[in-house]
């Protein structure tokens, strides 16, 4: 069974084992499993778990789009995780279901009572899928927008179209603020990335240690002054 990665495991109020604990898929899984149990805001019950060499693969059903959402956050948690393939259906219980047209005046009436989300946000449904458009100046408010779509009770998706539109200043000015940035921050280990700009596109390349490392760089490009679009090209590694 290939191995996904070592670790020195430690015992309290003691030092480094000599010995490497390994992960087989069988204990990735295993440890899937339990974080997503461990989870209280996730119904674990009719979610089936695979693992291979690292990616992980969730299927079954789930009751809301936020479980689908949460599930994954919980499986990148899990250390020896380097992808997540999330497969869930969300099957909305009979007496949560709303019309689509009920369903999208709810999710406007959300997205209206959320400051962060700019006013020109609109949305559309169909069969509990919530479409996202307007323009936006920073992708913190897409992300905003999305989010709250999301926690609506009887949506079933989100797909977000919302359109940044910004100033782009110069890509060396966008580059070096970037990087800059990632040094900053505490949970990046940035000697392993490089940032490229070209019209408004960051890419990101390199290797980190972990899911949450990953997400802080993303996030950090992200909040550069007129990033369109991040090119993520960032490997998990253990």
């Amino acid at each position: 069974m290939p191995l996904l990665g070592s670790m020195q495991m430690t015992s309290a109020g003691a030092g480094p084992l000599d010995k490497e604990f390994t992960m087989t898929n069988q204990e990735l899984q295993a440890a899937v499993n339990d974080e997503l149990f461990w989870d209280p805001k996730i119904d674990s019950q009719a979610i089936a778990v695979s693992t291979d060499d690292g990616t992980v693969t969730l299927r079954g059903t789930v009751g809301s789009f936020r479980q689908k959402r949460e599930a994954q956050k919980a499986a990148e948690r899990v250390y020896g995780v380097v992808f997540v393939s999330n497969e869930l259906d969300v099957r909305i219980l009979h007496d949560a279901r709303r019309d689509d047209a009920e369903l999208r005046g709810a999710v406007l009436q959300a997205l209206m009572l959320d400051s962060v989300v700019p006013t020109m946000i609109d949305a559309t449904v169909r069969n509990g899928v919530v479409t996202l458009t307007g323009t936006a100046v920073w992708q913190y408010e897409r992300d905003e927008a999305e989010f709250v779509a999301g926690n609506v009770l009887g949506v079933t998706g989100v797909q977000d179209n919302i359109y940044l539109d910004s100033p782009t200043p110069s890509a060396g000015d966008v580059q070096f603020s970037i990087s800059q940035a990632l040094q900053r921050a505490a949970k990046i280990d940035a000697d392993n990335l490089t940032v490229a700009t070209s019209n408004g596109t960051v890419t990101l390349k390199g290797s980190v240690g972990s899911w949450s490392e990953h997400d802080a760089a993303i996030a950090t490009a992200w909040a550069a002054p007129g990033v369109a679009t991040v090119d993520d090209h960032i490997s998990v590694r253990y």
